[in-house]
């Protein structure tokens, strides 16, 4: 049934906040290794504060479930499978190359995945590569070329290997992309999430486990508000705004609102962590922005024209 103008309204909210508090993820992360916080101890720790909060809302969405709505063992084995993708192999890779490259150019770097779910569909589903969507490519990459060419410093074997590291986190993502959507449909967009995202600690706390002493954990003192912002605020919160806000305004609203994300992590980076902000980085910022904002804009454009053409059922 259609919902009203305040519903949408809190849809494009909630997905707003969920952007801009998935923003801050990188900047939070870049001042916790300036405490001496290591890659995966950071992880670990993210994980070992937030996925109770997963696990609750999850037996709680179990729990209010009339039993035939709940998602069979396939379905919840398929969202356990998409989450380790998405939230741990995706989060490692990306953190490891946060710990390399500056904040801005992670941001942007992370934020062209859509491309590669195209990329991707076509070669596994054999779908039309659409030219919108080559053309938001090429102009994307050229932003982030320009970054790294106009700016040398960038251009050292470490930062080349972290933005190696999160193009990998990207491309991780796009498969959780590519995966996830049917499984949040038999699911629910917070049963999925909370499943997902436990799924994902369960195993990035196993791979710590195995890898490091308890004495890891053992951060700073003055590093503990970053972790906490970092589960809490750039973990917890977005993962269920976004996940509320798609429910409300689809998932091709949600990828043009999620455009606030860079913007607000470059302003981030560059009055907390005291990053560059020359031409290299004004120029590259706009052209994956503007690359990306085509993809998103067309894309959104062709499913309302697909849903208008669709016909409306004789009434009973």
């Amino acid at each position: 049934m259609p919902h009203n103008r305040s519903w949408l309204i809190a849809g494009y909210v909630m997905s707003a906040l969920g952007a801009m508090l998935f923003a801050t993820k990188g900047v939070v992360a870049k001042l916790a290794y300036a405490h001496g916080v290591e890659v995966l101890s950071l992880l670990a720790l993210r994980m070992l504060m937030s996925v109770p909060i997963f696990v609750a809302v999850g037996v709680v969405e179990w729990r209010h479930r009339p039993r035939h709505a709940r998602p069979d063992r396939r379905t919840l084995a398929a969202a356990t499978i998409v989450g380790i993708i998405g939230y741990h192999l995706s989060s490692l890779l990306d953190f490891e190359g946060l710990a390399r490259i500056d904040a801005q150019s992670e941001r942007l770097i992370l934020f062209t995945y859509p491309f590669f779910v195209i990329l991707l569909g076509r070669l596994i589903y054999r779908r039309p590569l659409a030219p919108h969507a080559v053309a938001g490519a090429l102009i994307s990459y050229a932003g982030i070329a320009t970054m790294f060419g106009g700016a040398p410093t960038r251009l050292t074997d470490t930062a080349l290997s972290g933005a190696g590291f999160v193009l990998a986190a990207a491309i991780s993502f796009a498969f959780y992309q590519l995966f996830a959507r049917e499984v949040i449909v038999r699911c629910g967009a917070a049963l999925f999430t909370a499943v997902a995202m436990s799924s994902a600690g369960v195993t990035l706390l196993t791979q710590f486990a195995l890898t490091h002493p308890v004495s890891a954990l053992a951060v700073e003192r003055s590093a503990w508000p970053l972790i906490v912002v970092l589960a809490l605020f750039a973990t917890v919160a977005p993962a269920f705004l976004m996940a509320a806000g798609t429910a409300r305004v689809g998932a091709q609203g949600n990828a043009i609102i999620a455009t606030l994300s860079p913007t607000v992590t470059i302003m981030l980076a560059v009055s907390l962590l005291g990053e560059p902000f020359g031409w290299p980085e004004a120029l590259g910022t706009l052209l994956v922005l503007a690359g990306v904002r085509l993809f998103t804009l067309v894309d959104a454009r062709r499913a309302r024209l697909a849903r208008a053409a669709e016909p409306v059922p004789d009434a009973p």
